[in-house]
């Protein structure tokens, strides 16, 4: 499999379903006593190939729109649809077969396997869907190669520095030809110059027709994105990208 297969994403048709549709979305957390609104009537639509930053400030409900759209929680109202499928149909094996195929994460803290090779470490989501072992080294090779990591293959995390490390993050991310790419806050244990580096990577892979959601409490962060939407108490309000 090329590279440009794994790192692009194209529509046979402009007349495509969005990959996210949010339809008022609400998720109350329930503490025993009193009943935490976290989202509050949340809309939104992602079309395929856009690039969106989420960005709000600590306590806005960003965790837990990360939580929803990764299919990590549920609503408590509402409707999720995800690439096609609606999330609420799901049972819990169901919510984790869309999470390994349809969604590549990108953490802060990276989460790679210490004392594993950057060449394992991306190939390891393939093992959860039954590819075997030569394809899968080769389907990894191929996306650390695409990210300027092909001297890097055997090289454990810890040999790495952070914007190594989360190069490797994004090319597991990508490795499963996911619809959708869900970075939360990528930047955020990285130095300027690294940062910078994987907002450009992020911006290369949009332009090769990855959707690509940010979220991010930095502005500056969130203007690598081609639309911004503004998480604040729980609501969703829409912001033009700088």
């Amino acid at each position: 499999m090329s590279a440009a297969t794994l790192l692009g994403r194209t529509s046979a048709s402009t007349e495509v379903p969005p990959i996210i549709h949010l339809d008022n979305v609400s998720r109350v957390y329930d503490t025993g006593r009193i009943q935490v609104p976290a989202l509050q009537n949340v809309n939104l639509r992602v079309e395929d190939g856009e690039f969106l930053a989420i960005i709000g400030p600590s306590g806005s409900g960003k965790s837990t729109m990360m939580n929803i759209l990764g299919c990590l929680d549920r609503p408590t109202s509402g409707r999720y649809i995800l690439d096609g499928q609606p999330v609420d149909e799901l049972d819990n094996d169901g919510l984790a077969y869309v999470r390994s195929r349809s969604i590549g994460f990108v953490f802060q803290s990276y989460n790679l396997l210490p004392r594993t090779s950057a060449l394992e470490n991306v190939a390891t989501p393939l093992m959860y869907q039954g590819v075997p072992h030569k394809e899968r080294l080769a389907r990894a090779r191929a996306a650390l190669e695409r990210l300027g990591l092909g001297d890097r293959l055997n090289h454990e995390p810890s040999e790495l520095s952070g914007g190594q490390q989360q190069r490797v993050g994004i090319a597991r991310a990508l490795v499963t030809e996911p619809a959708l790419i869900l970075a939360d806050e990528p930047t955020g244990n990285l130095d300027s110059h690294s940062g910078s580096e994987v907002l450009g990577l992020f911006s290369d892979l949009h332009a090769l027709g990855r959707t690509i959601v940010l979220i991010t409490h930095d502005s500056d962060v969130a203007a690598a994105a081609d639309r911004i939407v503004h998480l604040r108490d729980g609501e969703l309000q829409e912001g033009a990208a700088a």
